[in-house]
């Protein structure tokens, strides 16, 4: 008898994003046709967010604001064995999507995320992508807009995403690092610009690199959070 292969788990956090969220479910559609699950993880949205999504995804949940903290409770209710979270603004590439269970067993790893391709129309995107994912082949540290997914049995046992409000998402490579290093999927999500194209696409570059250096420099991040002009709001 073949073995099953894991059940995928997308988990969304999402805050105000009715205009977008229903183009998203739909391009996972065929995560759901092949055995996996979607779960848009509400953080109070304004908009009805949680109602447009609900007809289109497995579940949508409810939890506290702050993308770590809904990213955890979506972790927390999903049934898979591999979990990817994606942000509501990014479209992945469906087919490798499907492909990820085989592309870590083959290699042995654990956990991993994505190259990005940024949509935009600025000139200074796509170097800020390539920019993106050398760094990230160089240093194992992936972000948020990357699509991290993990092995469901690691993840619980690093503790999940630390709940603070800015960098979660290298706090978590860090805690995975320990126990390998990610598989880089070359093939890339597709991420909106726009918020490098509204703040300003080398000030949002050198305030990124300078919030990243003040953090590996043990400033807190609710602090960073201030700088940054954040509101708890996945973006």
């Amino acid at each position: 008898m073949l073995q099953q292969h894991p059940i995928i788990s997308v988990i969304i956090p999402t805050l105000n994003e009715a205009q977008g969220i229903v183009s998203l479910l739909a391009t996972l559609a065929p995560v759901r046709a092949a055995g996996g699950e979607t779960l848009v993880v509400d953080g109070d949205s304004s908009d009805g967010t949680a109602g447009i999504a609900a007809p289109h995804a497995d579940r949508v949940l409810s939890a506290p604001r702050g993308r770590a903290a809904q990213m955890n409770a979506g972790a927390v209710a999903a049934r898979g064995d591999l979990l990817v979270f994606l942000h509501a603004d990014t479209r992945p590439p469906i087919e490798t999507l499907l492909c990820l269970p085989d592309l870590l067993a083959r290699s042995g790893r654990s956990w991993g995320r994505f190259d990005v391709r940024i949509d935009g129309r600025h000139p200074l995107l796509p170097l800020v992508a390539w920019s993106m994912n050398q760094r990230s082949r160089l240093t194992g540290i992936a972000t948020g807009d990357q699509a991290i997914f993990v092995d469901r049995a690691l993840f619980e046992r690093v503790g999940g995403y630390l709940e603070i409000a800015l960098m979660e998402d290298i706090a978590l490579s860090r805690e995975l690092k320990h126990h390998g290093p990610p598989l880089c999927v070359r093939n890339p999500v597709v991420t909106s610009g726009r918020r490098w194209e509204s703040k300003g696409v080398v000030r949002t570059v050198l305030l990124m690199w300078s919030l990243r250096l003040a953090y590996a420099l043990g400033v807190y991040p609710d602090r960073l959070s201030r700088i940054y002009g954040h509101r708890s709001r996945p973006d």
